[in-house]
């Protein structure tokens, strides 16, 4: 679940309340061991959304760099090319032909 947390700071364009909103969701889902809590739950889950979501906004404004800011566009297309290189499909073992599977 937490490998959809993205890295929120110092980006161009700058990082929105609705991605604030689903890394803090993401991270309550992990830390509650569940991605829907059950109806008694559900207030206890829903105000720790909020709060973390609320301090990661004030520390997201809190940091400070020297760096320029990472454009998405570029991050999205290494992203991109690290699955296409992980989830590649293993090149198959040639198959033997029928003239060779047969033993005399």
């Amino acid at each position: 679940m937490c490998r959809n947390i993205r890295t929120l700071h110092n980006l161009a364009p700058a990082t929105t309340n609705d991605e604030v909103h689903a890394a803090a969701l993401q991270y309550v889902r992990k830390v509650a061991g569940t991605t829907k809590p059950s109806r008694a739950n559900q207030d206890a889950f829903d105000r720790a959304v909020a709060e973390i979501a609320h301090a990661t906004e004030h520390l997201l404004e809190a940091l400070t760099t020297t760096a320029p800011p990472r454009d998405r566009e570029v991050l999205a297309a290494q992203a991109r090319a690290r699955a296409a290189q992980r989830y590649a499909a293993p090149s198959a073992p040639a198959l033997p032909t029928t003239t060779e599977a047969v033993a005399p």
